[in-house]
């Protein structure tokens, strides 16, 4: 049976609204689960090494302030998640790792003083930061550790965390949580290796504890 503009009677009853209300929650929740699986996927594939058994721990919804751009730092986007991870991958003799530049000097990219030893460092000291895993609550602090990389070998001092829970606030610069496997290191350790200009910023080396 129709009414006059041919809709079924039934089709504006409670009971068919409701059926209606249902399916329409139902899909909300299909395509909230989705978009969790997606942020979960892209959390995996944040980092460009294999992360073994570590995996995120959750997420940090970034928001902007005044970021220094020094060395193309990545600054926070509002809104946007980010991946915390509160271990890095198994330490090896050798461990695969992605070095980035940063400035520990008061001012620079590295945001406040170092952790280990609350103090700045000149851009001409061998120094660096590790992931929250590696630098393992401190337990490596002003320790050297070797690094390898452009068929060199070199020691570089722990200062401080590169810290892959906590970011887009000022005492982080307002940029992202760290990835889970990165050796931070000072403009004097690029040099030291006589790494090209144009590669400058995100490289391939390994690791090891000195």
């Amino acid at each position: 049976m129709s009414d006059s503009s041919g809709t079924s009677a039934l089709d504006s009853s409670p009971e068919t609204q409701d059926v209606a209300m249902a399916k329409y929650l139902l899909l909300a929740v299909v395509v909230a689960l989705l978009m969790e699986t997606l942020d979960t996927v892209a959390c995996y594939r944040h980092s460009t090494l294999p992360l073994g058994t570590c995996r995120p721990s959750g997420h940090l919804r970034g928001k902007e302030g005044n970021c220094n751009p020094e060395h193309d730092s990545d600054c926070c986007v509002a809104g946007k998640k980010y991946p915390q991870y509160r271990c890095s991958p198994p330490i090896k003799r050798e461990t695969k790792a992605r070095m980035t530049v940063n400035s520990f000097r008061k001012g620079g990219d590295g945001g406040g003083p170092s952790e280990c030893d609350r103090k700045y460092h000149s851009d001409s000291e061998m120094v660096v930061a590790l992931s929250t895993g590696w630098y393992d609550r401190g337990s490596r602090c002003l320790k050297n550790i070797r690094i390898n990389a452009n068929g060199k070998s070199l020691l570089a001092r722990v200062v401080d965390e590169c810290d892959s829970v906590n970011g887009c606030d000022s005492d982080h610069d307002f940029q992202p949580p760290c990835p889970n496997n990165i050796v931070d290191a000072s403009p004097a350790v690029w040099k030291a290796f006589g790494i090209p200009t144009a590669e400058i910023g995100d490289y391939d080396v390994t690791w090891s504890d000195a």
